[in-house]
């Protein structure tokens, strides 16, 4: 059974995160810069929510541009959902999928220690399911 570990393991672990009370212009940059959909945000370290995209849009639709000087954590989704590190791969996928999000920050001990997104899961999954083929084929060649 494949973890949450081994997707880490292959992309690291340095994960850009908000701290609270940052604007969601400063928030929007970052996510910007990084070309990256959501932010863990955090408060002395622990997660307390997550800032996608998706929550920049809903409120600039219903408030306008004045919502970029609002504090991230007005708008963030909180609690964030999070998984261990431990956590096996499909596990991960099964509760993306239910819950309809793309991110999830793997949280240890209130530690944050990196962030998954669907992308990350599925091209594991995609290239394990290549290797198991290959080896298959290998063996039938035999």
């Amino acid at each position: 059974m494949t973890t949450i570990a081994a997707i880490l393991e292959r992309k690291g672990r340095d994960v850009v995160h908000a701290e609270s009370g940052m604007t969601v212009r400063d928030a929007v940059s970052l996510l910007a810069s990084r070309r990256i959909g959501a932010l863990p945000v955090t408060r002395e370290g622990v997660v307390i929510g997550i800032f996608s995209e998706r929550d920049f849009i809903y409120c600039i639709e219903s408030e306008g541009p004045d919502a970029l000087e609002r504090a991230v954590d007005d708008l963030m989704t909180a609690p964030a959902i999070t998984i261990p590190s431990d956590a096996p791969i499909l596990a991960a996928l099964a509760e993306m999928s239910r819950r309809r999000i793309r991110h999830l920050p793997v949280v240890e001990e209130n530690r944050l220690m990196g962030i998954v997104s669907i992308g990350d899961l599925v091209q594991y999954r995609l290239e394990r399911m290549e290797q198991e083929a290959e080896a298959m084929r290998a063996y039938i060649q035999q």
